[in-house]
């Protein structure tokens, strides 16, 4: 049925979070063993640990928690991404808005991306706004202790993402609000729907079919026309597979 609804549709959005990269082996940090995990380690639940306030005047902590937990620059594409960017590829899906930082969809080819909460791949200068890569954080020589530092003038680079307290990017919502819009499709996959004013996106969707794909229950699921709970990537991969070779 999904299959079909792709197929006969003008334009499907696929709206995605966490659940879409931890089957790349990216921990959800928000999941039970890791608020476990950040409480046990470093003393604060990750939404302390991720705030504007805490990087502000504990960035010593913020960068430790934050290179170990949220970069993980082996990562792959899983079968969720790649069945994405074959859809894209072959018309049948227009955009991706993502709640995540690292950058998969991307590396699988995907194109229209709309990154809600910026991507731990790009970094900036606080001072000089002179940005760079990841791997320049991750190096000791450009840091002072763990802190990485400008080469230009010394001021303090950061991830360019949202961190709790933070204002999502104006320009992404916008874009974001645009896309569900025009949609008369929207996946909204891997994702609980509770974190805002992300999930608050879906108020603007007034197309035909809203599909959830969790292996949860969402505060959407009674407003979805179609509800899996299920792995993502193999309901991806199984549909992709169903269009694609008939």
């Amino acid at each position: 049925m999904l299959a079909n609804i792709l197929e006969s549709s003008k334009n499907t959005v696929f709206f995605g979070g966490a659940g879409v990269s931890t089957e790349s082996n990216i921990p959800d940090f928000r999941s039970e063993s890791g608020l476990l995990t950040a409480q046990k380690i470093y003393g604060y639940p990750p939404e302390v640990l991720l705030s504007h306030t805490f990087f502000v005047h504990t960035p010593e902590l913020f960068f430790q928690y934050y290179k170990k937990n949220l970069i993980y620059a082996d990562a792959k594409p899983n079968t969720a991404h790649r069945a994405l960017a074959k859809l894209e590829q072959n018309g049948l899906l227009s955009t991706i808005i993502t709640q995540n930082i690292d950058g998969l969809h991307q590396a699988a080819g995907s194109k229209n991306i709309i990154e809600l909460h910026g991507s731990n791949h790009r970094q900036y200068c606080m001072q000089c706004n002179k940005k760079y890569s990841l791997e320049y954080i991750l190096i000791p020589e450009n840091c002072e202790g763990i802190i990485p530092k400008c080469n230009a003038c010394g001021g303090t680079v950061r991830p360019d993402v949202v961190l709790y307290e933070e204002q999502l990017n104006n320009e992404s919502i916008q874009l974001a609000t645009k896309a569900i819009i025009a949609a008369d499709c929207l996946i909204v996959g891997g994702t609980s729907l509770v974190v805002y004013p992300a999930a608050g996106l879906l108020r603007y969707f007034k197309g035909t079919h809203l599909v959830l794909i969790n292996k949860s229950e969402t505060p959407y699921d009674h407003q979805a026309n179609i509800v899996i709970h299920d792995s993502i990537g193999k309901v991806l991969s199984d549909i992709t597979e169903h269009i694609f070779n008939k």
